[in-house]
């Protein structure tokens, strides 16, 4: 049963991504692998002082982290959290995850545990919470950061799109 969780996590939370606008998508997945790498490195950080065992996983080598939940649940999850979420208030941004964090460690923790995929050694459901809901201020800050270096669609790159278009279009029937 462990293992058809873990890998209905991975496979549903990427199935979930097909129902999100291809710009939400392309706008919030660097966040989304900030925040999955951000994630491996506390697991890995859990792994070697014993915070918990993963006692189930679908892949040999996974060790300190399960791919589903970091890479599937937590990845697919930071990209809908952002696209709901980022544009209305930082406030409904935090509370939102404040909730969907809370959610994880106080609930959805506890059926995997129930399921034998983790087990707590020396972390408890609180201690979990309060590893993870912090990640959600740096990746808002990285966020609006990476918002001021992308270049926003206007009216004037798309004339440049279209210049360029046509000065491919003429060279073609030049040959």
């Amino acid at each position: 049963m462990a293992k058809l969780i873990l890998w209905l996590m991975l496979i549903v939370s990427w199935l979930s991504l097909f129902f999100i606008n291809k710009h939400s998508l392309k706008r919030f997945m660097p966040v989304a692998i900030l925040a999955s790498l951000l994630i491996t490195m506390i697991l890995e950080i859990g792994y070697v002082y014993n915070w918990w065992t993963i006692v189930e996983r679908i892949l040999p080598w996974e060790h300190f982290i399960t791919y589903p939940l970091t890479y599937g649940a937590f990845l697919a999850g930071t990209i809908w959290i952002f696209h709901f979420t980022f544009d209305k208030s930082f406030w409904v941004y935090i509370l939102t995850n404040a909730v969907i964090d809370a959610l994880y460690a106080f609930g959805i923790l506890n059926v995997l545990i129930f399921f034998g995929v983790y087990r707590l050694d020396r972390m408890n459901n609180f201690g979990i919470f309060m590893l993870i809901f912090p990640l959600a201020f740096v990746i808002y800050a990285y966020q609006k950061w990476q918002e001021g270096v992308l270049i926003k669609p206007n009216e004037k790159n798309r004339e440049l799109e279209i210049d360029f278009k046509k000065l491919l279009h003429k060279k073609e029937k030049v040959r």
